[in-house]
């Protein structure tokens, strides 16, 4: 199809949302909670991580692999959830995957060891089709710029989930046992069904070439350099985020002693500065462009990182520091997770839902690399500073994807 064709159809179909009208795109309520849901499944469990590993009887490295292996499955199923839905439309595929993600999250509150846990646990990532695809959504509708700052107001909402999630898990975990926080999954994830199944109306035009096609076209993305750029700085920036989702529970409850509830409350201190960034990201990034607004976020990633590393250095190391530095990798995040999606979503116009998914397993399977990582160097009585270091080194790496990726912008006009 004709690009501007493309553009006509997408720009009539923006301006007709109506709110509940399948037979409309979404509505931006909708595409939050797409994407809130997702974030919320990754942490509202974590301030119980401690407990639930008493539960289950084993240790804290096993426990918190409930992170690592939920982050690997989500990037594995983003490499498959793009080409789908670019070939079979956004709507079904975000159903599907929320099925998938009731019946998972009914095993993890009756799983009766932590093997069964662990595995519905998995399973869970279901949920990730959501979170991939309201970003393709939004794509689908605007063009770069634009989507950049529309991406940034939709994860800028979905960043109050992550914020409140680990509070709201800490507080049922007091009251009523860590089972608590997966009923509490269930209940919204049945309504946000029964909003999908109303209000998402598909965006995506159904493609006419084969599931193993789609596949073949991976190489026109894997070829050019801009698109690992953005990949890149996105997932070196969000990397020092997964590191604190495997590390501080640990941190929290073993070197500083909190109690769930208190730990829930410091734990959603990124989401803080990430509620700010992808503010200044809606705001900002048509007038300043996507590439200074990504060199920003990695900066101020950076910074507060070493920051914190050198106040734990001088021996004033506390919650207070550590939780509140980790406001700046929010912030960070806030500025470059949007920006960097919508370059590579706007690399290959015509693969966004391939980009998005290809470009989220980049960010995911690192992520998980890292959460692990973190988990297996925290204990024997290590302090913080490990955790530290290596959201620093990895906050340190999206910078320099993003230098590369502006000298690339210099070298050619396009890829």
């Amino acid at each position: 199809m004709p690009i501007g064709i493309a553009d006509r159809r997408d720009e009539r179909r923006k301006s007709s949302v109506r709110f509940l009208d399948r037979a409309s795109p979404p509505h931006v309520i909708t595409l939050v909670l797409l994407a809130g849901v997702s974030a919320m499944s990754m942490n509202v469990f974590l301030p119980s991580l401690p407990r639930m590993a008493a539960h289950f009887g084993t240790d804290y490295a096993l426990m918190q692999l409930s992170v690592a292996i939920y982050l690997g499955m989500n990037a594995l199923l983003q490499v498959f959830v793009g080409p789908i839905a670019d070939l079979y439309g956004r709507r079904p595929v975000i159903i599907g995957g929320l099925v998938l993600f009731l019946l998972a999250t009914l095993g993890c509150i009756y799983a009766p060891n932590v093997e069964i846990f662990l595995a519905f646990r998995m399973a869970q990532a279901a949920v990730v089709t959501g979170m991939v695809l309201s970003r393709a959504i939004v794509r689908d509708m605007f063009p770069p710029d634009q989507a950049a700052s529309m991406i940034g107001y939709v994860t800028m909402g979905m960043s109050v989930v992550p914020m409140l999630a680990p509070a709201l898990g800490g507080w049922l975990d007091e009251l009523f046992g860590w089972q608590a926080n997966f009923w509490a999954l269930l209940a919204i994830g049945v309504i946000l069904f029964l909003l999908v199944w109303f209000d998402l109306g598909e965006t995506g035009q159904r493609g006419s070439i084969s599931l193993l096609a789609q596949f073949r076209q991976y190489p026109e993305l894997l070829t050019s350099r801009r698109f690992w750029g953005y990949c890149l700085a996105s997932a070196f920036s969000s990397g020092a985020f997964f590191a604190y989702l495997g590390g501080a529970p640990y941190v929290g409850d073993r070197v500083f002693g909190l109690d769930p509830a208190v730990l829930g409350a410091f734990f959603g201190a990124p989401a803080v500065g990430y509620f700010l960034g992808n503010y200044l990201s809606g705001r900002y990034s048509v007038r300043f462009g996507i590439n200074r607004m990504i060199l920003a976020g990695t900066l101020l990633c950076s910074g507060g990182m070493l920051a914190s590393l050198a106040l734990f250095e001088l021996g004033l190391g506390n919650p207070y520091v550590f939780f509140g530095f980790m406001t700046f990798v929010g912030l960070g995040n806030g500025l470059t997770i949007p920006n960097a999606t919508s370059g590579m979503l706007s690399v290959r116009p015509h693969l966004a839902g391939t980009a998005s998914g290809l470009g989220g397993a980049m960010m995911i399977g690192g992520g998980a690399a890292l959460s692990a990582l973190a988990g297996a160097v925290l204990g024997d009585g290590r302090g913080a500073e490990p955790l530290i270091v290596i959201m620093l080194a990895t906050a340190l790496a999206g910078v320099a994807a993003m230098l590369f990726t502006i000298r690339r912008e210099r070298q050619l006009s396009g890829d």
